[in-house]
């Protein structure tokens, strides 16, 4: 009786519940230049968060997963169950996974950055030897994120789902509109300006190119015909063989 009462209880510990540690994942606060791109988010750490519900051997990982689909994404025993290379069918992915100790609880403000970058790993995202790549998220989303503690026997404590976040999402060139009226008053201007200073240049360019040439053909040697009165005119006397003189 005695060994089928530890043999209950030893069940219940393996197929226990998770529990709800009451944390819901955020953004950074802090004052970063990229808090969001088109591939990235980065989060607050959970620091103070699960040091009550695991154990020093356990592992904290982050679960990543497409709005729509979060509700409906289960880790059955490992995080290697949801790997990131097959995100495009499952919608969701886990990864960061690290031990208890990288999160701790000070007593005090740290100075360190301690934040987590979500995407940020480009090498890995092909490589089924990496199935916890933090790789570049594919779209804009949105995304939610949970943590989840684990042990040797699967999840054993979890935060709440975060609120939806969207990536920062770049124009498609076909959509930009280049149509004059679309284009602000400060552009018109400018384009006014760059055309009266190209119409200025032009004209200076032909003037100084009129002027190279007039000067040229009015510093050109002029001969002239000189008049005929001043011309000397000789006359020409045919000489003839004359007789010999008589001596």
């Amino acid at each position: 009786m005695l060994f089928s009462g530890i043999l209950l209880v030893m069940g219940i510990g393996v197929t226990a519940e998770k529990v709800s540690v009451g944390y819901t994942p955020r953004l950074t606060s802090k004052d970063l230049a990229a808090k969001i791109t088109s591939s990235t988010f980065t989060l607050e750490q959970p620091r103070c968060v699960f040091n009550k519900f695991v154990d020093a051997t356990d592992e904290i990982w982050l679960l990543v997963a497409r709005s729509n689909a979060a509700e409906s994404c289960a880790v059955l025993r490992s995080p290697e169950e949801l790997p990131y290379q097959a995100f495009e069918n499952n919608s969701c992915y886990m990864t960061l996974g690290t031990a208890p100790a990288n999160y701790p609880c000070p007593a005090e403000e740290s100075s360190k950055l301690t934040v987590l970058r979500v995407g940020n790993e480009v090498d890995c995202k092909t490589d089924p030897a990496r199935p916890d790549c933090n790789g570049p998220l594919p779209e804009p989303g949105p995304y939610r994120v949970k943590f989840l503690a684990f042990n040797s026997g699967g999840p054993t404590a979890e935060s709440r789902w975060s609120d939806p976040i969207t990536l920062i999402q770049g124009k498609d060139p076909e959509t930009i509109d280049t149509s004059p009226e679309r284009r602000s008053a400060g552009m018109i201007a400018i384009a006014t300006i760059l055309s009266i200073l190209s119409a200025i240049l032009l004209a200076a360019l032909i003037a100084a190119l009129v002027y190279k040439y007039s000067d040229v053909c009015g510093s050109a040697e002029i001969v002239t015909v000189r008049d005929p009165a001043t011309i000397t005119r000789y006359t020409t006397h045919h000489i003839y063989d004359q007789p010999g003189r008589n001596l």
